[in-house]
């Protein structure tokens, strides 16, 4: 029976191998529950490691760290140095990942002291050292330097010992006024060793870094000829996960260079290669931990910034419309950490005549802005000033429109008006454009649009307003609420920790009474009992009036139910089922969720629950918004959808109708709710 299910872990570990990583859980997790019944062995400590390794790696931590204690554990109770000290160096790495770096390194000292082979010790002081050097603990780190060293010339003929030189180089290279000539050698010496074994990715590697260190000190030349030599090897050998490195390399040697045409040209070439390892990049991970935000996003940002220039021609603005878009779409894959988006290329004119979107991007030294009205060239505007000034800004404006108790400063949401809407407004007017959707990048997404203020009036008062992730993720239907029966749940009594919302039932009982609908209040709001709703009886409007956070990590991302929470994950399988759905959800309201405090990216979050669950729409609050004014805001906005009028165009009237009630006229109790995807 072991020996069969050792065969099946191996065969079904082949999507991991390749990096198909969330292909590789369920694998993973059947061969779990097949081992639940066996004894305590190597093979099952070794299973659950590999489960450990993949779950950590599609940001599934608390999972991760479940199935390598009790990897660890059976290692333990069968004294397996070996097989601890591999326990060891996964829960380092997931500590590591959650930034508990103290624990990290205690982690992976125990798996350096336990582990009887070079190997392993080698990779455990890798780990060491990289955490020393992001804590700038320069005299330990030349401590681990000199060991790691020693370790090298124990393994000098084999491949861990290649690939442990590139590493070394690596860390080496971030440390300052570092010793130049010793990373030149271990890279000459990895290279050397790799041609030796026939290793065409360890040479294509130790060349790229190569080419990365002569890039650092500006010899350019020389820089240029290691990369596109790395480039080729890679190529040639099919790594795409290498290929984007050395491409975006290649990009930013010719532009230091001062050639922007071709600069560009790589660039796009390595955007292009993102694109086709969208399912991979949870795979993107040498010894060196992945980080989406250091290698990823800086490709699409740098190339926005070379394409959107003074005078930028319509080629040049469509291909950095393409670029925001692919960014966007790129942070979502790593928030999920799949590629799990079904997109398509979407005309605006196919859209709505009477509504543009507005692009944003945030540079080091600029803010750039693209407007896109139908059946009219594309509209650039370009706002000098630090990404700082940007942060400042839309901190001061978040302040004050949360602080209902304090009269408004309307300087900060002044300021993001005369950024993003002044520069337009005789377009927009010209155009006849009534709703505006916004992509909006980094701490932009944190503002509600509707709060920014002209010196007169408020945004809201003026347009209609909708915020996309994406518009190849919209499904533009207009859609007519008549007729149409609601699944209405919610908590009013306080649980786990979170305060009761008393307000709930007045609002979803308003709700009720203008249209069918099947109601799972308090106890009656399970899990279960949400499951077994959805399932037998699919709703196309779906309303929860419950605590819930938004975070930009998937795993902390939830809604609160009377037994528990649903996570993101949950929420889709929930909501999706198997994903054949008969009729897409029109509409889902999170009428008391909040975005996750101190959290910068924790908007991806809510961007993320809207793309998961399916809807076309999404309406959801950005913070934790007041019951009364809530139940007013959401009873209105359904009387005007019964009405007929699109999504956008009622949240408005609703959002209007609060702001003119001198209790609520406060940005605080009107501005939090944001609709989210398709506006008609």
């Amino acid at each position: 029976m072991l020996a069969d299910l050792l065969a099946v872990k191996f065969i079904k570990l082949l999507p991991y191998t390749l990096g198909l990583y969330a292909q590789a859980i369920d694998s993973l997790t059947e061969i779990q529950q097949q081992l639940k019944t066996e004894s305590d062995t190597l093979i099952k400590s070794k299973a659950l490691l590999s489960l450990g390794d993949v779950l950590r790696r599609v940001g599934k931590n608390q999972e991760a760290k479940l199935a390598l204690k009790e990897s660890l554990k059976i290692a333990e109770k069968l004294q397996s140095e070996q097989a601890i000290a591999d326990a060891l160096l996964g829960l380092g790495n997931t500590a590591k990942v959650e930034k508990k770096y103290r624990d990290a390194l205690a982690y992976y000292q125990r798996a350096v002291q336990t582990s009887p082979f070079p190997e392993t010790k080698l990779q455990g002081k890798l780990d060491i050292l990289s955490l020393r050097i992001n804590n700038k603990a320069r005299s330990e780190s030349i401590i681990t330097v000199a060991e790691i060293e020693n370790l090298l010339n124990e393994l000098s003929q084999s491949r861990t010992a290649i690939y442990g030189r590139i590493n070394l180089a690596q860390n080496l290279m971030k440390i300052e006024n570092n010793d130049s000539q010793k990373i030149v050698n271990l890279l000459v010496v990895a290279m050397e060793k790799a041609r030796d074994l026939g290793d065409k990715r360890a040479e294509a590697d130790a060349l790229g870094y190569l080419g990365n260190l002569y890039e650092k000190h500006q010899h350019l030349e020389e820089a240029q000829k290691l990369t596109e030599k790395a480039l080729l090897f890679a190529q040639g050998i099919n790594a795409p996960d290498l290929t984007y490195q050395w491409q975006w390399q290649l990009g930013r040697i010719l532009k230091a260079k001062g050639d922007k045409k071709n600069a560009i040209a790589v660039y796009k070439n390595a955007t292009e290669t993102l694109q086709s390892l969208r399912g991979d990049l949870v795979a993107i991970s040498s010894q060196v931990q992945f980080s989406f935000r250091e290698s990823v996003e800086p490709i699409y940002r740098e190339l926005a910034d070379l394409l959107l220039q003074p005078g930028a021609s319509q080629t040049n603005l469509k291909q950095a419309r393409e670029i925001i878009e692919a960014l966007q779409l790129a942070q979502l894959d790593n928030f999920f950490r799949d590629a799990c988006l079904d997109t398509k290329p979407v005309q605006i004119d196919q859209l709505d005549p009477s509504a543009a979107i507005v692009y944003t991007i945030i540079l080091p030294d600029r803010l750039e802005t693209i407007t896109a009205i139908p059946e009219q060239p594309l509209r650039h505007y370009t706002t000098n000033l630090s990404q700082k000034k940007i942060e400042q800004t839309t901190f001061s404006a978040n302040s004050t429109i949360q602080s209902y108790w304090l009269p408004v400063d309307l300087e900060p949401l002044q300021q993001l008006y005369d950024w993003l809407i002044r520069p337009i407004e005789g377009d927009l007017a010209a155009n006849q454009i009534q709703t505006l959707v916004f992509i909006q990048d980094g701490v932009l997404r944190d503002i509600p649009p509707a709060v920014f203020h002209d010196g007169k009036n408020y945004l809201i008062e003026k347009h209609n307003i909708a915020i996309a992730p994406s518009l190849q993720l919209i499904d533009p239907q207009p859609f007519a609420i008549r007729n149409r029966e609601l699944l209405l749940a919610g908590l009013t009594e306080a649980r786990q920790g979170f305060i009761a919302l008393p307000g709930v039932k007045l609002e979803l009982e308003s709700i009720e009474a203008q249209f069918p609908a099947e109601l799972l209040l308090d106890k009656s709001f399970t899990e279960a009992n949400f499951d077994k709703t959805v399932t037998t009886s699919p709703y196309e409007i779906v309303h929860i009036a419950t605590h819930g956070q938004f975070s930009s990590e998937a795993e902390n991302t939830f809604i609160l139910t009377w037994d528990g929470r649903i996570t993101i994950d949950e929420f889709n399988n929930l909501l999706r089922g198997d994903k054949q759905q008969i009729r897409p959800i029109e509409l889902l309201v999170l009428s008391a969720c909040q975005t996750a405090i101190g959290d910068k990216q924790a908007t991806l979050g809510l961007a993320g629950m809207a793309v998961r669950a399916g809807a076309r729409s999404t309406i959801a609050t950005l913070w934790d918004v007041n019951d009364i004014s809530t139940t007013q805001l959401m009873t209105y906005f359904y009387q005007k959808l019964s009405d007929n009028l699109p999504k956008a165009e009622a949240l408005r009237h609703s959002q209007q109708k609060i702001l003119q009630e001198p209790s609520f006229s406060h940005p605080y109790y009107w501005s939090g709710f944001i609709l989210v995807g398709n506006w008609l």
